[in-house]
């Protein structure tokens, strides 16, 4: 069932963020950094993530003050493009590093998340979809891609 409240919502991403660090579970570091999913290993899966993260996280906090969460002239149209962004600005950062930044980003983005007043988390709305898409849908999308290339290498 789809989250339809903030507790139900933020608790979702808590459950999803714990699956996702199941499927990393026991890889080793070159097999994090084995490119699998087109130009990317796991290693840019976390870094892009932990970059959604530092990037929305200030959307919400703005959302908790009353104000525009997306800055005026920024445009997240082209995902794609983002998403290169931030797996790119990683690219000399050593895997554990990664790892851990995206505990803090995680810890942060829920921390934002949990700042912004309840009645704005209605499906289809602003703080909801920045949430949801941010966390648990995210996270299970990647878990799920993690899980099958593992299977599919028997790692």
């Amino acid at each position: 069932m789809a989250a339809t409240t903030k507790e139900e919502l933020l608790n979702e991403a808590a459950r999803e963020y714990k699956g996702f660090h199941e499927a990393l579970q026991g890889l080793n570091e070159s097999q994090l950094t084995e490119v699998w999913l087109g130009t990317w290993s796991v290693k840019e899966i976390v870094a892009h993530i932990a970059g959604w993260h530092e990037e929305l996280g200030p959307a919400l906090e703005r959302l908790a003050r009353g104000e525009r969460p997306i800055r005026e002239g920024v445009s997240y149209d082209d995902v794609d493009a983002w998403n290169a962004r931030f797996a790119s600005a990683r690219r000399g950062t050593p895997v554990t590093d990664v790892l851990l930044e995206l505990d803090k980003t995680h810890e942060y983005f829920l921390r934002a998340a949990a700042g912004v007043p309840a009645e704005r988390f209605q499906p289809g709305k602003t703080a909801w979809k920045i949430v949801d898409q941010n966390t648990a849908h995210h996270y299970r999308e990647h878990a799920d891609q993690i899980r099958a290339w593992r299977t599919s290498k028997s790692i």
